[in-house]
């Protein structure tokens, strides 16, 4: 869905949309499995930087639900998780801000996103926000084995054959170090 100036000048616009899996790419990060529900309002906030210079921010306020999998961090098997959050983002047009001095911003201007060409797709704000929702570290289970580094054998379906080998030479200063630390 596109949300252009011209329209919401005319008039706010609230939103109750489905998104079918595929229709947002989410990257190897995440999976959608079903659809993302979204709903919310968007409108036009009008900034006076002067007399004569009025600048059109977009206001998108909304939440989102949906079920995704995402990797497990050490097995990379699927994880069926379920995210969902609420919004409200400002948005203001790409180079507005933009001068030719240097200048620090405040701390509320990090939260500004930019729209380009006067519309702003909220397929993009929910793929951004989804992808900020996920969890940083995900495990299919607290004691997953996870991969083998030498083979790559799943270690919580199957055994591996590896042996350990040769230990790294850089880690054997600290070999005896557990023996020592518990006499």
């Amino acid at each position: 869905m596109e949300f252009k100036i011209s329209d919401l000048e005319r008039e706010p616009i609230d939103f109750d949309l489905q998104f079918q899996p595929g229709h947002i790419n989410f990257g190897e990060e995440a999976e959608q499995k079903g659809p993302l529900a979204s709903e919310g309002h968007a409108e036009v906030l009008h900034e006076h930087r002067g007399p004569k210079e009025i600048v059109s921010d977009i206001r998108l306020k909304g939440r989102f639900d949906g079920n995704f999998e995402i990797p497990c961090a050490r097995c990379v098997e699927p994880v069926p998780t379920h995210l969902d959050g609420d919004f409200d983002l400002l948005f203001r047009p790409v180079g507005v801000d933009g001068g030719t001095s240097e200048r620090s911003i405040t701390a509320p201007e990090t939260e500004i996103g930019y729209y380009q060409k006067d519309s702003l797709l909220l397929e993009d704000v929910l793929r951004e926000q989804v992808l900020l929702s996920l969890p940083v570290r995900t495990l299919c289970k607290d004691d997953c084995k996870g991969l083998c580094p030498r083979c790559g054998q799943n270690r919580n379906s199957q055994a591996c054959s590896c042996d350990e080998g040769p230990s790294d030479p850089r880690w054997e200063a600290l070999a005896g170090l557990r023996g020592r630390i518990k006499s």
